[in-house]
């Protein structure tokens, strides 16, 4: 198929440009791939804005599929001019990779929007000089190359998580160099590279090897001595300011890069670079319709925010011109070389280049008709010769169409890609990919539909995908105490509360040992030896927690007095299960093959912790017992899918589905999820809301009552006694604690006859969900969806510049504000400031005294992008989901709460760009104490998923009391979170094997073990504290001897090989687990011997000891009634562990036999 035309496409004599007709945005992307594939030369293409760039290169990824030429995209920062903060790193690397490969690309297309062409770039050698190769066998300089990496922006950190970070650990280097897709180990013996291997930066696991890899510098300017004395020259050159008062000049000074130092890029160097010093010769230049204008807009742009900043003595700023290209320079360089234009005007028509495509066809989709794609239908109808291809944007929508497709009669061809439909062309086909717009080639008699020409109205918010890794798991549950800062309150099982002070090094018995340092009532402190470090747990429970005093009998009170209150929660949670086993439930078949085609009708890749859910609701429901699971994730990670999946299993066994939610807005959300949801399937969904007129509410529950009603959605009202079911298999409640006790205790008799799905997003810890196993079940979503970025939070003080900066920072690259105003009486004015702030903002306003129709309505209008600033109260806090608001303003943040600010961030940042919070606050002095540690607790949980982290007290003691009952609230803040799951858990496994749990000894804490060898991380293997105790933790928490085994060879992995100290660590660890397994309490060895110290209930026969001694009654000998003393001389680490590892093999050997003689 040939699009181009005969005619030159560009300009070969001393005229300026060639205008394109008749191209719009859809045939452009299939023009330009023709013309790529077909010359050798680069071709730029210029576009109005960064989503319009980001449009036209996913279309050419699409129409090049398959191909060898290749499609860049020079990305915009995504900051403000003058901005405060930097790009994300991500972006940086995007760009650093693509100016590194521009001098050498002859063939493909560059799309970069106009505002980043006019930018002033580095010179080429800065790119090009501070790149270098490494090689397996290459001689490595560990120091050397670290301060290389340093003065090439890279930032060194303990571990390597993004673009631009470098971690050294003795002979290991992590990295993760700009441009590349995952970081690398750089492993070293003596001083030679021995390996190059890739790890995942989640897991931080190796993950394959490599036998070279290519660094670019990390920032696109240099940090080397001489890059920071020209800043300093330069900048004091240029301004007339006294330093000292300037932070960004002290931060370069100390060899810092200070946030936003992009925009003084040219004090960095000699002379500046353009993009178009970076293209090879010979290109062709293209200019999508709108880039003129789009010029002149952003020159103007810069200049008023030129004049606005440039008086602050404390930021002083460069003159535009010195940043950017004047308009007039840009057309100069435009005009260097051969360019083509797309027109969409007539009067330049007779001179411009005509392409053989006209204008797309109305071909909009009526999801209600019984023929959705009548127009599409009629259109074929009426060209009997014409091709058509459908795109759709992901599997399962292409799944949708399909079966759309066939419904009418339509049996279209499945194609891989474009290529494999231009090889073998079809009267109907369909295919996907991500094409934003189709068109129409009469004289080829071919149609490209995608699914924006379908269904116009619905916005595709389109999200960025990458897997998740499962392995991050075991790394997250002894997060709890990685994330220990000093000062923080820790439970020791034997002491109780204290406050952390630190990890110290201390000599005893002339060995280096490394100790937890905990203070307690009176200052008094304790050391815990690190081997020890399984009697450690957090405190949950807020900072405010009660100190105990050492050598009083105040802690074992409390401990004694929780355990019996566990012991009647245990009983009672038994109670529940024992009577949950006994009911039987309807058991649902599940139809594989129609169950398949409808999860492959979800937009989105399933996330590892979603996939685990619907999996446990799929089981829970084909068993017998009823289902009663509670399924929790942080706001947008997905748990609609999962209650869409048990509505389908329960409709296609003919029973009803009730959906149940706190509010109307939220029923009116989850109607219109269901219905778009099940479009394509004969089932029947309602919703009954004060929406609706008594008329049709009758008509509703009539119908209900007859069984027409497959799915209805409601608020409270589904529980009223009027409304009955012909026959309800299913109830899905969603955010069960915000309805009242009265409809919970109706939920309860409701629970005997039906399945019940609960959904929450107030977080339950993976704990509470290990103490629960069978009693309720539960299924936690913590990773996010696909790769969202984490939300930049920042606590600030009220002033206009900032709320503009930040309206226009998301409202220049296309997206939308929520601002968050919860004073109903003054919305209107902030309204109105903000339209006076940004005049081109469309400015709406929802807050919950507002009609409901007219809520709806604004919500509406929303989502579908005709407002791009929300004014709105917390009514969003539970609500629709709008991937294109990346920021949030939150006016007076310190009257909220926490769990309901981290409720709110998560509104936002549903995509792969960089979300911002703003928490607007009046000045500290006006704050409560409680306010501003909430504040600062919710500036410092940036992390995704984090809301299960999230200063994890107030959530956690939430949660569980949710479960628990309110009453359980005391015991918790008694003896800390922590310590009280690990209690249930233990009462819960002794009462499931008949025995009764032991309230005067309700925890034992392991074996005390002292061998007198040195058994620690050495300081020099891992330098970062945090990692230590992570580390630590990890150890003493191991069980079973496969589980050292495995960390094991994840350390070696992560550090190199590991020092003696260590080793001796996991064999003290090994011994330990022995030991405990025949019920010794205390291990003590030495250079000339040692004394074992046996428990109550050791399954050691006492024969067993009295034989030992006999066979050797120099070496054993029995101390009472419960020691034996031996005698064996050992000198070194290794020989000792030998000796005691002998000997608690002959024991357990001796009761091994016992028990299975017995």
């Amino acid at each position: 198929m040939k699009l181009l035309p005969d005619s030159p496409l560009f300009p070969t004599g001393p005229e300026h440009y060639k205008d394109w007709a008749g191209l719009d945005s859809g045939s452009l992307a299939a023009v330009l791939a023709e013309l790529a594939r077909s010359q050798d030369h680069l071709f730029v293409v210029l576009a109005p804005n960064s989503s319009r760039a980001q449009h036209l290169a996913d279309s050419l990824d699409f129409y090049l599929a398959g191909s060898q030429t290749p499609v860049m995209l020079f990305p915009d920062w995504e900051t403000l001019p003058y901005d405060l903060f930097s790009p994300h790193q991500d972006i940086i690397s995007d760009r650093i990779r693509v100016l590194h490969q521009l001098p050498t690309s002859h063939k493909g297309i560059l799309v970069v929007p106009v505002n980043t062409l006019m930018q002033r770039l580095a010179p080429p050698l800065h790119i090009t000089g501070n790149s270098f190769l490494l090689k397996v066998g290459d001689t490595f300089d560990m120091e050397a190359t670290r301060q290389r990496l340093v003065a090439c922006g890279y930032r060194q950190r303990d571990n390597v998580y993004e673009h631009g970070e470098f971690a050294v650990r003795g002979a290991i280097m992590d990295i993760f160099p700009m441009g590349a897709d995952q970081p690398f180990r750089i492993e070293l013996f003596d001083d030679e590279i021995e390996s190059l291997r890739l790890f995942d930066a989640e897991s931080q696991r190796s993950t394959g090897k490599v036998e070279e890899i290519t660094l670019l510098p990390a920032a696109e300017y240099p940090l080397s001595a001489d890059g920071i004395s020209r800043f300093r020259t330069a900048f004091r050159d240029t301004f007339d300011v006294d330093t000292r008062g300037v932070p960004l000049y002290q931060d370069v000074s100390d060899g810092l890069s200070a946030p936003g130092l992009e925009y003084y890029l040219p004090l960095f160097f000699e002379h500046m670079a353009t993009l178009f010093d970076y293209l090879p010769d010979d290109v062709r230049l293209v200019e999508m319709a709108g880039s003129q204008g789009a010029v002149e807009h952003f020159w103007a742009d810069v200049e008023q925010r030129y004049e606005s900043r440039r008086h602050d003595i404390h930021r002083p700023i460069l003159a535009p011109w010195k940043l950017y290209l004047r308009p007039e320079e840009l057309g100069a360089s435009l005009k260097q070389h051969p360019r083509a234009r797309q027109t969409g005007s007539d009067a330049d028509r007779k001179h411009a280049i005509q392409f053989d495509v006209a204008a797309m066809p109305a071909l909009t989709a009526d999801v209600r008709a019984s023929n959705p794609l009548a127009l599409l239908h009629t259109f074929a109808d009426a060209h009997p010769d014409t091709r058509i291809l459908l795109c759709a944007e992901t599997a399962g929508r292409r799944e949708a169409l399909l079966e759309l497709m066939q419904k009418i009669g339509i049996q279209p061809s499945l194609k891989d890609n474009w290529p494999d439909f231009i090889a073998r062309p079809e009267r109907w086909s369909l295919t996907r990919g991500e094409l934003d717009a189709g068109f129409y080639a009469p004289e080829h008699e071919l149609l490209v539909v995608t699914e924006n020409d379908l269904y116009g109205e619905r916005v595709l918010q389109r999200r960025r995908r990458k897997s998740s890794s499962d392995d991050g798991a075991a790394e997250q549950a002894f997060r709890s105490l990685g994330e220990l800062t000093e000062g923080s309150p820790v439970v020791h099982l034997e002491h109780g509360v204290g406050r952390y002070l630190g990890l110290i090094h201390m000599e005893v018995d002339r060995q280096q040992h490394e100790f937890l340092l905990l203070e307690y009532a009176g200052g008094d402190k304790l050391y815990v030896p690190v081997s020890s470090l399984h009697l450690i747990s957090r405190y949950g429970g807020g900072d405010t927690a009660p100190l105990n005093r050492l050598g009083t009998e105040q802690w074992s009170k409390a401990r004694q007095k929780a355990a019996e209150k566990i012991h009647d929660v245990a009983a009672e949670l038994l109670n529940t299960y024992a009577r949950r086993e006994a009911r039987q439930g309807k058991q649902f078949d599940v139809d594989m093959s129609d169950y398949e085609r409808f999860s492959a009708g979800f937009p989105f890749e399933e996330t590892p912790d979603q996939q685990a859910a619907i999996a446990s609701v799929i089981a829970d429901m084909q068993s017998s017992q009823p289902m009663d699971r509670l399924v929790c994730g942080d706001v947008g990670f997905g748990k609609t899918e999962v209650a869409m999946r048990a509505a389908f299993v329960a409709v296609e066994n003919q029973t009803q589905v009730a959906v149940l939610v706190p509010t109307t807005l939220l029923a009116q959300q989850h109607y219109e999820s269901f219905t778009d949801r099940f479009a394509d399937w004969p089932v029947n969904i309602e919703v009954l809301s004060r929406f609706r007129s008594a008329k049709d509410k009758t008509q509703v529950l009539k119908r209900l009552k007859e069984g027409k009603v497959d799915i209805l959605v409601g608020t409270h009202q589904l529980l009223q006694e009027t409304v009955s079911f012909s026959d309800l298999g299913l109830i899905i409640v969603d955010e069960e604690h915000r309805f009242g006790v009265r409809h919970k205790e109706r939920l309860k008799q409701m629970r005997a006859e039906c399945d019940i799905l609960t959904l929450t997003a107030t977080p339950i810890p993976r704990t509470l969900n290990m103490a629960f196993s069978g009693m309720r079940d539960i299924s936690i979503i913590a990773t996010p969806p696909q790769k969202r970025l984490s939300v930049k939070t920042f606590v600030q003080q009220h002033n206009d510049t900032t709320i503009k900066e930040a309206l226009l920072r998301e409202l220049l690259r296309g997206g939308q504000v929520y601002y968050l105003h919860n004073d109903i009486d003054t919305m209107e004015r902030t309204a109105e400031d903000i339209r006076k702030l940004v005049p081109d903002a469309r400015v709406g306003i929802a807050h919950g005294q507002m009609r409901e129709r007219e809520l709806e309505a604004v919500m509406s209008d929303f989502y579908h992008r005709r407002f791009n600033v929300l004014v709105c109260s917390t009514i969003i806090e539970t609500g629709i989901d709008v991937p294109s608001a990346n920021t949030i303003i939150i006016d007076r943040a310190d009257k909220l709460g926490l769990a309901q600010l981290h409720q709110l961030r998560g509104r936002v940042g549903r995509s792969h760009h960089q979300a911002y919070a703003y928490l607007i606050t009046p000045s500290p002095k006006a704050m409560t104490k409680d306010a501003l540690k909430r504040l600062e607790a919710i500036e410092q949980a940036t992390d995704l998923g984090a809301g299960f982290m999230l200063a994890s007290q107030d959530l956690e003691i939430r949660g569980a009391g949710e479960l628990l009952g309110e009453e359980q609230h005391g015991n918790i803040e008694t003896i800390g979170f922590s310590l009280y799951m690990e209690m249930l858990e233990q009462a819960v496994e002794a009462l499931k094997r008949g025995e009764q749990p032991d309230v005067e000894k309700p925890l034992s804490g392991g074996p005390e073990l002292n061998l007198r060898i040195p058994a620690l991380i050495p300081e020099d293997y891992l330098p970062d504290v945090f990692g230590r105790l992570t580390l630590y933790k990890r150890i003493a928490g191991c069980k079973t001897r496969d589980g050292l085994k495995e960390l094991q060879v994840e350390m070696i992995d992560r550090f190199g090989l590991l020092p003696e100290p260590v080793k001796n660590l996991f064999a003290v660890t090994e011994l330990r687990q022995q030991a405990e397994r025949l019920g010794i309490t205390r291990l003590d060895a030495h250079a000339g011997g040692g004394k074992l110290e046996f428990g109550e209930r050791t399954p050691v026969d006492p024969l067993t000891i009295v034989k030992l001694v006999q066979s050797g009654p120099n070496r054993f000998k029995l101390e009472g009634a419960n020691a034996l003393r031996f005698v064996e001389g050992s000198d070194s680490a290794e020989e000792r562990i030998q000796v005691v590892d002998a000997l608690l093999k002959r024991l357990s050997a001796q009761s091994i036999k016992q028990d299975t003689g017995s």
